[in-house]
């Protein structure tokens, strides 16, 4: 478990910058990490189409909006990973926090939690919310051949933002959110893995 007492080493030696919703939608997330012979590995879902959902089709990490019943976004990223996956993260190890992000043009603050396991747990995704879950190596990250890009035309502006390939029967690229997380999660570790984005385009 070397990487994990890392990671939570990591996490806890660092400020959370937390960022009060006021009226804006409170999201969570988890991210969870299995230590496996092979080196750590990320837990990622492939959201299931829906005309009604942002993120329709996306790949990113269990979890969504707060309700009123949550006592907070780290419930919130438990119940939601519960609800998706039929995965008990009360029974993980909780490895710390992420500072939050407020990501611009949505009216939205997205708080991320990191839980490890020993190894990959069984999961039973909720079809009618996830397509598919899926373990994924995270030294494969840094691979230069995986680095691409998704450009999107935002306000009536052409915007280019950093993304990585997973291949593997995944046709869309991890970008976004999920990714301004795993890289700030990536940063946060002894022995960085995920690659720095190239610089903005404007």
């Amino acid at each position: 478990m070397e990487l994990l007492n890392d990671i939570q080493a990591a996490l806890g030696s660092r400020g959370v910058r937390t960022i009060e919703p006021w009226s804006r939608a409170h999201a969570a997330v988890a991210v969870v990490l299995a230590e496996t012979g092979a080196g750590l590995e990320v837990l990622f879902i492939e959201r299931a189409l829906n005309d009604d959902d942002l993120w329709s089709g996306h790949v990113g990490f269990p979890g969504g909006r707060a309700e009123e019943r949550d006592r907070g976004a780290r419930e919130t990223a438990e119940r939601e990973t519960r609800e998706e996956l039929g995965l008990d993260l009360s029974a993980a190890r909780y490895l710390g926090r992420l500072g939050d992000i407020a990501p611009g043009g949505l009216a939205m603050v997205v708080s991320c939690f990191v839980y490890g396991v020993g190894q990959p747990p069984d999961l039973h995704p909720d079809r009618r919310e996830v397509a598919r879950a899926f373990w994924f190596p995270l030294r494969a990250l840094a691979d230069p051949e995986r680095r691409t890009h998704v450009d999107l035309l935002f306000r009536g502006r052409a915007r280019r933002f950093p993304a990585v390939s997973l291949g593997n029967g995944i046709h869309r690229p991890l970008w976004g959110i999920s990714y301004r997380l795993l890289r700030n999660l990536c940063r946060a570790m002894i022995r960085p893995v995920f690659p720095a984005p190239p610089p903005a385009r404007r």
